[in-house]
C-alpha cells in the first residue's frame, strides 16, 4: 500500500503531456511564421504600388510644370526628377523598389510612359502609364 500512496502523490507532467504541447507549439510556430511571410510579401506589394502612383504623380506635374514632355525615357527610372525651367525639384528622390533594384521604364518618350512592376502575390504586373 505504500507503494501505490507514493505513485499518486507524485507530480509532474506525463512524457505524453509534454510531446502533446511540444507538438502544439511547433504547429503554432509553423502557421504564425507562414502568415509573417504572407504580410511581408503584401507589404512589399503594396510599397510598389505605392512608389508607382509617386512616380505617377511626379511625371505628370513634370509634364504640366515643365513644358508638356514626360521626364522618363526607356530604361531605368531616374534618381530624382528636376526641371530646369522653371527650376523646381519635382521629385528630390525617386523610390527603390523593395529587392533593391530600380524601377524601369518599359515604354516611355518625351510624349508618353508606361511603367509595370511584377507583384511577388500572384505573380501579375501592376502598370501606372501617362494621362495626358
Amino acid at each position: 500500500m505504500h507503494f501505490k500512496t507514493a505513485l499518486v502523490n507524485k507530480k509532474g507532467f506525463t512524457l505524453l503531456e509534454l510531446l502533446v504541447v511540444m507538438s502544439v507549439i511547433g504547429i503554432l510556430l509553423g502557421i504564425s511564421t507562414i502568415s509573417y511571410a504572407t504580410a511581408q510579401v503584401r507589404a512589399r506589394d503594396a510599397r510598389r504600388k505605392g512608389d508607382l502612383k509617386y512616380l505617377q504623380d511626379a511625371a505628370e506635374q513634370y509634364f504640366s510644370v515643365c513644358g508638356f514632355t514626360y521626364p522618363y525615357t526607356t530604361g531605368t527610372i531616374p534618381t530624382a526628377v528636376f526641371c530646369t525651367d522653371p527650376s523646381v525639384a519635382v521629385a528630390p528622390t525617386v523610390p527603390m523598389d523593395p529587392n533593391a533594384t530600380g524601377y524601369i521604364c518599359t515604354t516611355c518618350s518625351s510624349s508618353a510612359y508606361r511603367i509595370c512592376v511584377t507583384l511577388e502575390q500572384g505573380a501579375s504586373s501592376y502598370c501606372v502609364q501617362s494621362q495626358q
